[in-house]
């Protein structure tokens, strides 16, 4: 079973890494580097992906940054898990419909240790709880490379998630795990950040088949 490299980066402006992705999904592409998955929470913005900027959605009171991903308009902030896997897909999985299938089979795999239910819905992809989008996901590929990945929300703050109406989805639909509820996990442990993060990289090998390891070093 191949490895898969976790990089942290911490607290990160988006433009930043995004050009870190795009660096990283080259040096995939040449086999410079293995998957990776990077590991990171955004400063509050809101990113515009090719579908918002056609329909020409306007954001009042959001700082703003228009993106390559799929998809329509995503918040990031604080409270906010974000995970993007630099991942070499091959065989069966060259179908952007199986890759977004298994990045959901993932979060729900890590909910579930966490002792929260959650599920796919037909309305948007992405990944559900109590009848709100929690999990929201937006790819790019080249050469069957990914980049860009996953938000997950976990103790957002305020409002300011449930009063965008992200991915084309009215206000109100997106909100954060805590916000339902849900602040401890099955064995009391609290449900922040880091016990998701650690849930992830707990199921990694099974969900995604690949094992995960530590570098701290990208040279990028």
């Amino acid at each position: 079973m191949s490895e898969i490299e976790i990089l942290h980066l911490g607290v990160e402006e988006y433009s930043s890494v995004f050009e870190t992705m795009k660096i990283l999904q080259h040096k995939r592409i040449d086999d410079e580097i293995s998957d990776t998955l990077i590991f990171v929470i955004h400063p509050e913005i809101v990113t515009l992906g090719p579908k918002a900027i056609r329909e020409g959605v306007e954001i009042e009171d959001y700082q703003i940054f228009e993106t390559d991903r799929g998809g329509g308009a995503t918040w990031h902030g604080p409270g906010q898990l974000v995970v993007y896997p630099i991942i070499k897909w091959e065989g069966e999985m060259q179908s952007v419909k199986s890759v977004i299938s298994i990045l959901e089979d993932w979060t729900i795999s890590a909910f579930e240790e966490c002792g929260i239910d959650s599920y796919k819905d037909q309305a948007m992809q992405g990944v559900w709880v109590d009848g709100y989008k929690i999990c929201s996901i937006g790819l790019s590929f080249f050469k069957w490379v990914s980049r860009h990945g996953m938000s997950i929300n976990v103790n957002t703050p305020g409002s300011r998630v449930e009063g965008l109406s992200g991915c084309g989805m009215e206000e109100g639909v997106h909100t954060c795990l805590h916000k339902l509820g849900y602040l401890q996990d099955k064995d009391g442990n609290d449900i922040d950040i880091k016990r998701v993060e650690r849930a992830l990289i707990g199921t990694c090998e099974e969900i995604l088949g690949r094992v995960p390891s530590y570098h701290l070093d990208k040279g990028v």
